[in-house]
């Protein structure tokens, strides 16, 4: 994968200011993106007249939506932390770190609105080369444990030429490239990016990416190099656990570790992406548009290039209010495969 080297950075949050904040149909939102640990963390909770019932949060974990904690509330401002004080618990040395969990509204035992994404502020660990096997080299994470990142969990649609593609994040797996990649969408940064690149198949035969991202790259350019530009800063390479699948979203870089910035691929396949599986950071699934993904991959190239002739143009990216933890759309699959799961 080919992407920009940036100089590190330190990321710009003014943008992503306007996503964590609330909306019409969220029913427990933060009141700001940052809660230092030990301290209050603030948040409304608005519940429709029209509903009847106990209202309450319930803690759930990524993936299995299995509660792990819930607290009664009353609609108006709360404080998430004296509600649930195991979210500033001690770190013991050699122990595991906090998890990233949702906050879920529930109101007679029915899921309201998007949940809250709560992810724990923790040192990562650092990837300073990729061995020559290709396999990153971590230095570990320290543990330190800051506090809480709070914002509303949102859906992206990707609206492109060819049509909508939209996806579910998982900040469970890439916490912070995620965070960084909403923030590029709220600030309008892929709008009217090309798709430069397109392999559709790997040498092994198997469908393998579509790749985008690239300010630089124009519809008409006569230029068929891989795109080199970017947002202005990179971002650290995470240890992401996501399989790369048909339909799954993750960042490309160079071959340096954290080169990675604005750049993206989408997957074709299983079979012609597992290989890169730990080496690239994966961070979200294709939820609708599959057909879309492959109208793109099909598109005609120039000869002896990867770009296409005729570009599909990402015309925006939008951000809208996810669906209660757990009831969401899953991600889409060829019609060969199974479903992964969320």
């Amino acid at each position: 994968m080919q992407t920009c080297l940036h100089p590190m950075s330190v990321l710009s949050v003014v943008s992503f200011l306007l996503l964590s904040a609330s909306s019409a149909a969220a029913q427990l939102t933060p009141d700001r993106t940052y809660y230092g640990r030990h301290r209050p963390a603030p948040m409304t909770v608005r519940v429709p007249p029209d509903l009847k019932g106990d209202v309450q949060v319930e803690l759930l974990e990524p993936v299995s939506a299995r509660v792990t904690a819930s607290a009664p509330v009353a609609p108006g401002p709360i404080n998430l932390a004296a509600a649930f004080p195991s979210l500033w618990q001690d770190v013991k040395q050699d122990s595991e770190p906090p998890k990233l969990l949702y906050a879920q509204l529930v109101v007679g035992a029915k899921k309201i609105g998007a949940p809250v994404v709560l992810q724990p502020l923790i040192d990562p660990a650092y990837c300073p080369i990729i061995e020559d096997t290709g396999e990153p080299k971590y230095r570990p994470s320290k543990g330190v444990y800051s506090g809480l990142r709070a914002y509303p969990e949102r859906y992206l649609v990707m609206e492109t030429s060819m049509g909508d593609i939209q996806f579910a994040m998982r900040p469970d797996q890439a916490p912070n490239t995620v965070f960084s990649f909403l923030s590029l969408c709220q600030g309008g940064f892929y709008t009217d990016i090309i798709f430069h690149r397109i392999k559709p198949r790997h040498p092994n035969g198997s469908p393998f990416v579509i790749q985008a991202g690239d300010p630089l790259q124009l519809k008409d350019a006569s230029d068929t190099k891989a795109g080199e530009g970017g947002p202005g800063f990179s971002i650290n390479l995470e240890p992401s656990k996501l399989p790369h699948d048909f339909g799954v979203l993750s960042m490309a870089r160079s071959n340096l570790p954290n080169s990675g910035g604005s750049q993206f691929f989408i997957c074709l396949s299983r079979k012609g992406t597992e290989y890169l599986d730990g080496k690239y950071t994966s961070f979200a699934q294709a939820t609708a548009g599959d057909d879309v993904i492959q109208k793109i991959a099909a598109s005609e190239l120039a000869t002896g290039s990867e770009r296409p002739k005729d570009p599909p143009v990402i015309k925006r990216c939008r951000l809208i209010d996810a669906a209660p933890y757990g009831e969401g759309p899953k991600p889409v699959a060829l019609p060969e495969e199974k479903p992964q799961s969320r």
